[in-house]
């Protein structure tokens, strides 16, 4: 188990990631895990950012989605639901974390799934994730 305490030791870095689901199959069950594991629905990178290059925890970054240039997302990392403090000790507890392991920590509010209207991207689309500090991932949309 690593504590709360020790947590932020265990970080090397930290980088971008572009967690795109497959609606249809994730609202197949109350768990959306199935949804998120499609081959090429998650993009990583561009590079990774050293931990002491940023603030601890990688707290009080702008983090910006954009879908075709126009802001679908815009929160700082402070306000994700799960820090990484928090997430690392948790873990811990049910899994061996080894080194080279990522951790996702999940998106800030503002999914196409919760807007009226609902708002998917589609063939042709760009998606583009921004983390400040850390670095920009353009991910362009095409069809399976």
């Amino acid at each position: 188990d690593i504590s709360k305490d020790d947590a932020l030791s265990h970080i090397v870095a930290y980088s971008v990631f572009n967690d795109g689901s497959i609606r249809d199959y994730q609202l197949k069950t109350p768990q959306w895990t199935v949804g998120k594991n499609f081959d090429d629905t998650g993009a990583f990178g561009p590079w990774l950012v050293t931990a002491d290059e940023l603030p601890a925890g990688g707290a009080g970054l702008k983090i910006e989605t954009r879908l075709n240039g126009q802001v679908v997302q815009s929160a700082n990392t402070s306000d994700m639901v799960f820090d990484v403090v928090d997430t690392v000790a948790l873990l811990s507890t049910c899994f061996t974390l080894e080194a080279g392991d990522v951790l996702v920590m999940g998106t800030p509010s503002g999914i196409g799934l919760a807007r009226k209207p609902p708002l998917f991207m589609k063939d042709g689309d760009v998606c583009e994730v921004e983390i400040e500090k850390i670095g920009l991932l353009v991910n362009p949309i095409k069809a399976a």
